[in-house]
């Protein structure tokens, strides 16, 4: 049977909920709950796990913050012996438009401090991560503001639409493999 980790990033702390920069916490909670999961505070992490078709998906929301993910996923990786192939990422992602997802099995940190950490922790650019497209609204100099901040009333039907799509994208990932994947979802527009 295989096993996957499955890491959302993102901030423990009410104050965090609902942000841009919390994506990946609201995606694994999707997942999860789809599958009829709960969540346990274990060692550097809110730990789920759920089966999918076969496979044991260990969903993780580090509490390390998103500046040191890296420890939770390399604990994790190591106590569950998941390689460094089944482990998927989803974070944020300025550079993308908030119409799109893009999963890659490797690549930069693209100055994302989580992806960051993960790379020094397990040390590597190759592993999966999705990208969920936040978009790059702000003005120059207030970044950290507007990863920080909720989604506005008039993006939560379409972040709600693409946490379904992400949630489906992660199962084909664990079925049907990355590249497969990839080809299926990296080119959608994902528009109400």
């Amino acid at each position: 049977m295989s096993v996957f980790l499955i890491v959302g990033i993102g901030n423990i702390g009410p104050e965090y909920v609902g942000t841009r920069h919390n994506i990946g916490f609201d995606i694994v909670d999707a997942l999860v709950q789809k599958n009829g999961g709960h969540f346990v505070l274990e060692r550097l992490a809110a730990v789920g796990v759920i089966k999918w078709k076969g496979s044991v998906l260990v969903c993780i929301k580090p509490t390390t913050y998103v500046n040191l993910s890296g420890r939770a996923v390399k604990y994790w990786m190591d106590k569950k012996k998941i390689p460094i192939g089944n482990v998927l990422v989803i974070a944020d992602d300025i550079a993308l438009p908030i119409t799109k997802l893009r999963l890659r099995g490797a690549g930069s940190d693209a100055g994302h401090n989580g992806l960051k950490s993960i790379q020094e922790a397990v040390n590597t650019t190759t592993y999966p991560r999705l990208r969920f497209g936040v978009g790059n609204d702000f003005p120059k100099g207030h970044q950290v503001d507007y990863v920080l901040g909720r989604w506005n009333q008039s993006e939560l039907p379409l972040v709600k639409l693409k946490i379904e799509k992400s949630v489906e994208l992660i199962e084909s990932f664990v079925t049907m493999g990355i590249e497969w994947t990839m080809n299926q979802y990296n080119k959608l527009e994902i528009t109400l």
